[in-house]
C-alpha cells in the first residue's frame, strides 16, 4: 500500500470547481452555516474537516443543490448549485450505503450507470476502481460494511463525475481499507476529478491538497495541511486544529470586549 504525499495545492490561476459567497443556512431560528466564502479548485482533493455538528453535511447538501439557502450563493462547475445540467457531472456518496441489498454488486452499479447512459464496460471499470472485482457477482447484502461503502462509491463513479462529494467515506473502515480508499481518491484527482471529502478525523487532512476547517457553521480557515501545521504550531494536525479553535475563540472574545 502506498502512502505518497498529498497532491500539491492548486495554483492561484487554477480552474474553480465550487465557489461559495456569503453562504448562510438557518433551520428554524438556528444558524447552521454562517456566511461562508470559499472556492474549491478543480482536479484536487479538498478536505472538509470539523467536529460532528459543525455543518459539514449541510454544506455538502448545499453544493449538491438539495439544501435551501437562507442567503448567499454557491456555484458548482460554473452553474448554480442544483442546476439540471449538473446531474450527470456531480456525484454524491452519503454516509449510509445507498445500494440495493438483494442485487449483486454488478447489478447495482449497472443500474446506477444506466441512469447516466453508461453501459457494462463503464460499470466494470467502476467496480475495478474500488477493488471489488472478486465480489462483482455477490449480493450486496452479503458484503461487509467496508465493501458496502465501496459499492456506493462505484455507483457514483460509474457516471464519471467531474466533481465527487463524499460524506465521511472512511468512517468505520479499518486502517488498511482507509489507506486504500485514499490511494484511489488520489488517483482520481490526478486524472482530473475534483473531490470534496468530509471527515471528523484530523489525521486524514494529510491526504488532502486543501482543507476547509469548519466549526459551529463558521469557516475557520482554508489552507493546506502544511499551513495548518504551521499556523497551529504542531506537526500533529489535530493539535494544530485545536490551537486554531482556541486562537479564534480568544480573538472573538477580545473583539467583544472592545465593542462593549
Amino acid at each position: 500500500m502506498s502512502h505518497s504525499a498529498a497532491p500539491a495545492p492548486a495554483s492561484p490561476g487554477a480552474e474553480v470547481a465550487v465557489a461559495a459567497s456569503s453562504l448562510h443556512v438557518t433551520r428554524g431560528k438556528v444558524p447552521v452555516l454562517r456566511g461562508l466564502d470559499f472556492s474549491i479548485h478543480a482536479g484536487q482533493i479538498t478536505g472538509l474537516l470539523g467536529p460532528s455538528g459543525s455543518g459539514k453535511t449541510t454544506l455538502m447538501r448545499a453544493i449538491m443543490g438539495v439544501q435551501v439557502l437562507t442567503s448567499g450563493s454557491i456555484q458548482v462547475l460554473g452553474q448554480p448549485a442544483g442546476h439540471p445540467d449538473l446531474r450527470r457531472r456531480v456525484g454524491y456518496v452519503t454516509q449510509s450505503p445507498s445500494v440495493y441489498p438483494d442485487l449483486t454488486v454488478e447489478a447495482n452499479v449497472r443500474y446506477f450507470g444506466a441512469m447516466h447512459r453508461k453501459g457494462r464496460a463503464e460499470a466494470a471499470e467502476a467496480i475495478a476502481a474500488v477493488g471489488l472485482d472478486p465480489q462483482a457477482r455477490q449480493k450486496t447484502g452479503d458484503l461487509s460494511g467496508g465493501q458496502l461503502s465501496r459499492v456506493s462509491l462505484a455507483c457514483a463513479l460509474v457516471a464519471r463525475p467531474s466533481l465527487l462529494v463524499l460524506d465521511e467515506p472512511t468512517v468505520g473502515l479499518d486502517p488498511v481499507l482507509r489507506a486504500d480508499l485514499w490511494d484511489r481518491f488520489r488517483s482520481m484527482a490526478e486524472s482530473g476529478t475534483t473531490l470534496l471529502v468530509s471527515s471528523h478525523v484530523m489525521e486524514e487532512a494529510s491526504h488532502c491538497g486543501s482543507l476547509l476547517l469548519l466549526r459551529e457553521g463558521t469557516l475557520l480557515a482554508q489552507l493546506t495541511p502544511a499551513e495548518l501545521s504551521q499556523r497551529g504550531h504542531s506537526a500533529d494536525l489535530e493539535k494544530a486544529f485545536l490551537h486554531i479553535i482556541q486562537d479564534t475563540a480568544e480573538t472573538q472574545s477580545s473583539e467583544k470586549t472592545v465593542r462593549s
